[in-house]
């Protein structure tokens, strides 16, 4: 049996967790999470998914505000004597003291197809990019920005339309097999890693608020993306009588016509949806959450508003 200690915060990491504590060819010695969060209205401290889940089956949970400063906390770990760590989404940079402590390797589980989107938000950055194809991969840890060697990886296609949500949950989907054939082919020598090629590094640098507001002077296939890569998290929105418009499903309309409206403004409302004019093109908003109200149609909004 492989020993791990799991490292993760985020809900992306929970099935490969869940995977691991549910195999006999794995046993979680314990979890390393952030600590908890103040959440909702009344701001309070909430366990993350990662914590909950361990709590509830019974596994050690330590929770570093840095990991590298805590020395009671890396001395606990190394008396665990684990084969691996494994870090999906942990938040937290290890140091090399951390890092030699397993007696194998540490393997990180990296959204991407490495070299492509080192960093925080690799698939928000891809759908935002209007890339067709990402993926999943894991690398060995160094104290590099994600630039280990890789061990094994995944792609994933990006559709038109998929979103930021749904791309989380196919990478949460396919990483625990990939996590597993990883871990054992280090176990058993039948895996040898691979140095990162510097061709083609790209940066997945974490996303500003500012970045999530909607230019209207870009094309409509490029605020289409962008929609798709910040749905819900935190969301693009344009301000409309001084007020936050979140817009939650677009779509990119072919026709070319001119319907005389300047860049910004609405074009025309129809059962389908509200026609913005862009600065290439035309997009049609179809769902939107409006400030202080919930999700609903455009069409529904434009006609409550009376527009």
């Amino acid at each position: 049996m492989i020993n791990i200690v799991f490292f993760g915060t985020p809900d992306i990491g929970l099935k490969s967790l869940e995977h691991f504590h549910n195999s006999d060819k794995f046993n979680v010695l314990a979890v390393v999470t952030q600590p908890d969060k103040p959440s909702g209205r009344g701001h309070k401290l909430t366990a993350c998914p990662i914590k909950q889940f361990a709590q509830e089956h019974g596994i050690k949970v330590f929770q570093p505000k840095s990991i590298r400063k805590e020395p009671e906390i890396i001395e606990a770990l190394r008396e665990l004597k684990p084969d691996f760590f494994v870090t999906f989404a942990f938040g937290q940079i290890l140091s090399q003291e951390v890092l030699d402590i397993p007696k194998y390797e540490t393997i990180n589980l990296h959204v991407s197809l490495l070299p492509k989107y080192r960093g925080a938000n690799p698939i928000q950055r891809a759908i935002i990019n209007g890339e067709t194809q990402t993926g999943i991969c894991t690398m060995i840890t160094e104290l590099g920005l994600d630039c280990g060697d890789i061990c094994m990886t995944y792609p994933i296609e990006i559709p038109k339309k998929m979103n930021c949500v749904e791309l989380f949950e196919l990478c949460a989907n396919n990483s625990p097999e990939l996590l597993e054939k990883t871990l054992i082919g280090i176990q058993e020598g039948t895996l040898k890693p691979t140095p990162q090629c510097e061709e083609g590094v790209c940066f997945a640098d974490k996303l500003k608020k500012e970045e999530c507001k909607i230019d209207w002077t870009k094309s409509a296939e490029d605020i289409h993306n962008l929609v798709r890569g910040v749905y819900k998290c935190p969301g693009a929105y344009f301000e409309f009588r001084d007020k936050i418009i979140k817009v939650l499903e677009t779509e990119p309309l072919e026709t070319a016509e001119d319907k005389g409206v300047s860049v910004g403004e609405f074009a025309g409302i129809s059962k389908h949806g509200i026609d913005v004019k862009t600065g290439s093109g035309y997009l049609r908003l179809i769902k939107i959450k409006p400030e202080g109200k919930g999700e609903m149609f455009a069409r529904d909004w434009a006609n409550g508003i009376k527009f």
